[in-house]
């Protein structure tokens, strides 16, 4: 069973059981998959990966919004943008530690040989695909800059 059915089956397990935070955060998760399906040329079916790539890019404009609605004095809003974004986290693969994408990026600079700014693109190509939806793209960026400057 794919994630998209996981996600249908989870919806309709919210709605029973009347939780609304999940069953709408679901609804907003399935037709931002919708979306991504039907956008470009012809409509088609999403593998799990691209389901995953979805899913990270809807957690992460809840983190934003979230900042933001806290910056801007509004503590509730930005505790259901926290709510919403840990039930998309459900979803998503478990997060690589710190040290566990330091050890990525030292590898990658390893086998690249990168050294300097300029290698940044060839240690993001390289550690990309072992990290995707595992882990925040500024985070990772900023810790490759940081590998390849010390």
């Amino acid at each position: 069973m794919g994630l998209k059915e996981t996600l249908q089956g989870d919806l309709t397990e919210a709605i029973r059981s009347r939780d609304e935070l999940t069953s709408g955060t679901i609804r907003m998760i399935l037709s931002a998959i919708t979306n991504e399906e039907v956008s470009g040329k012809s409509a088609r079916v999403l593998t799990d990966a691209e389901i995953i790539t979805v899913l990270s890019r809807e957690s992460k404009k809840r983190r934003e919004a979230a900042d933001a609605f806290r910056e801007a004095g509004r503590a509730d809003k930005s505790q259901l943008e926290t709510d919403e974004g840990e039930v998309i986290a459900r979803y998503l693969p478990a997060q690589l530690s710190e040290a566990e994408l330091k050890k990525l990026i030292s590898d990658a600079i390893t086998e690249t040989g990168a050294a300097g700014p300029s290698g940044m693109g060839l240690v993001m190509k390289k550690i990309q695909p072992q990290i995707a939806g595992k882990a925040d793209g500024g985070l990772v960026s900023s810790l490759v800059k940081a590998a390849l400057n010390g």
